[in-house]
């Protein structure tokens, strides 16, 4: 991975921070396919695993700033991994907290359809709509504005790792490509997967890496 560039053939102006967007490792929710929003489970082993793999990687990335990280459990062990590797300050943004799911939570799909068809099933068509008791996904989508707007003028041109959740990691890159509503469901983030998004002070951004699991264990 090659250090921010200070312009690009993009015709972005200033040295962008450069965001590692890294999800979380495995857990028993999400091996059972659950709704996990703010519950807060433990990484399996294999989400330990997954969590050294991605922390020996992310040892070679020169000069990482900080690792900031949501304040569930999952991400803050994920990212201790990382803290530990590249020598980084740890840090907890709580902006960065997965989607609260409200009654949804530790439901699997098709448990969470039959609870609440009707509003199941609005609810996947419309951002503005909320789990019962939860948040909308529009919701999300501007706290996790606010934290990048934040980020980039806390750290101009630094490079950061960010552990978060998937609707935070989407967001973020969904914002990066100005891309619609659709982009949530149609793009997929594996476990303890990488991403790589430079963000500019002039408000442009660069998407560099999505989704990579080549560090995963074997």
């Amino acid at each position: 991975m090659s250090a921010p560039a200070s312009a690009s053939w993009t015709g972005q102006v200033g040295t962008p921070t450069r965001l590692l967007l890294l999800r979380h490792g495995q857990t028993e929710f999400s091996v059972q396919r659950r709704y996990s929003g703010r519950g807060d489970p433990e990484l399996t082993p294999l989400g330990h695993a997954q969590a050294a793999g991605a922390a020996a990687r992310l040892a070679g990335v020169p000069d990482v700033a900080a690792v900031l990280t949501s304040p569930l459990l999952r991400a803050r062990q994920t990212a201790a991994a990382v803290a530990e590797a590249t020598g980084a300050p740890l840090v907890v943004r709580e902006r960065l907290v997965e989607t609260d799911f409200g009654a949804w939570e530790g439901l699997t799909f098709a448990e969470a359809r039959a609870r609440d068809p009707r509003l199941h099933g609005e609810w996947l068509g419309s951002e503005e709509v909320a789990p019962p008791d939860g948040e909308s996904f529009a919701a999300v989508g501007r706290r996790v504005e606010a934290e990048r707007a934040e980020l980039v003028q806390e750290h101009p041109g630094a490079t950061l790792v960010l552990v978060s959740h998937v609707t935070p990691i989407k967001m973020l890159l969904r914002d990066a490509l100005q891309g619609g509503p659709g982009v949530l469901y149609r793009l997929h983030l594996d476990l303890a997967a990488l991403s790589i998004v430079d963000f500019y002070p002039d408000g442009g951004a660069s998407v560099r890496l999505v989704n990579d699991t080549s560090h995963h264990p074997t």
